[in-house]
C-alpha cells in the first residue's frame, strides 16, 4: 500500500460533519476507513452511571486521544487495528471493540479532533464544518432525544452546561487550524465535489 491520505472532518456538535463523513465514503467504499474520535471516549467503570451523566463530554480531557493517535500510526502502516466503541446509552465505552482494515484514505471524525496539534499533525487535508449554533442544537435535540434515549431537559441542560461553552473554548477557535472550512456540510454540493477529486486524484496516483 501506498501514500495514505488522512482527512479530518471536524465541527461543532450537529454540524453535519457525520452526514459529510458518510457522504463521502459512500463514494469509496472500497478505498475509505472512517476512524471517529467519540469511539475514544475514556472508559470510567469506576463511576456510577449518575457520575457518568455528570462528565463534560465536549472537554479534550474526556477522550483517549493519544491512543487515536497511535492507531492512526499504525493504519497508515498498513496495520489493522481493534477500536474501542463507546455506548451512549450508559455513557461509558462498550465491551466491544471494532476491527479497522487499513485503507488508501483514512477519515478522522470529532468535534475536537484539531484541537490537538499531534493529531493534526497525522491530517493532509483538516475541513471544518460551519453550521449555525441554531441549527446545531436542533439537529443535536432531535438525534438524542430519538437515537439516544435521552430525555429533551437533558439534552438541553447538557447543551447550555457543557457543549455550548466547550464549543466556544475549543472547537471554534479550532477552526483557525483547518485547510477548508465547508458551510453546511454535506448541504454544500461544490465543496463536496472539490473534496471527492481531492480523493480521486490521490487514488488515481496510488
Amino acid at each position: 500500500m501506498g501514500k495514505v491520505l488522512v482527512i479530518g472532518i471536524a465541527g461543532g456538535s450537529g454540524s453535519g460533519k457525520t452526514t459529510l463523513t458518510n457522504q463521502i465514503a459512500a463514494q469509496f467504499p472500497e478505498d475509505i476507513t472512517v476512524i471517529t474520535h467519540d469511539n475514544y471516549y475514556k472508559q470510567h467503570d469506576e463511576m456510577t452511571y449518575e457520575e457518568r451523566c455528570r462528565l463534560n463530554y465536549d472537554h479534550p480531557n474526556a477522550f483517549e486521544t493519544e491512543l487515536m493517535i497511535e492507531h492512526i500510526k499504525q493504519l497508515k502502516e498498513g496495520k489493522t487495528i481493534e477500536c474501542p466503541t463507546y455506548d451512549y446509552t450508559i455513557h461509558n465505552r462498550s465491551k466491544n471493540t471494532l476491527t479497522i482494515v487499513p485503507s488508501k484514505v483514512i477519515i478522522v471524525e470529532g468535534i475536537l479532533i484539531f484541537e490537538n496539534t499531534e493529531l493534526c499533525d497525522q491530517m493532509d487535508i483538516k475541513i471544518f464544518v460551519d453550521t449555525d449554533a441554531d441549527l446545531r442544537i436542533i439537529r443535536r435535540i432531535r438525534r438524542d432525544v430519538m437515537e439516544r434515549a435521552r430525555s429533551l431537559d437533558s439534552v438541553i441542560s447538557q447543551y447550555m452546561n457543557t457543549v455550548k461553552p466547550m464549543h466556544e473554548q475549543f472547537v471554534e477557535p479550532s477552526k483557525k487550524n483547518a485547510s477548508i472550512i465547508v458551510p453546511e456540510g454535506g448541504h454544500n454540493v461544490v465543496a463536496m465535489e472539490m473534496i471527492m477529486n481531492q480523493i480521486r486524484s490521490h487514488l488515481a496516483h496510488e
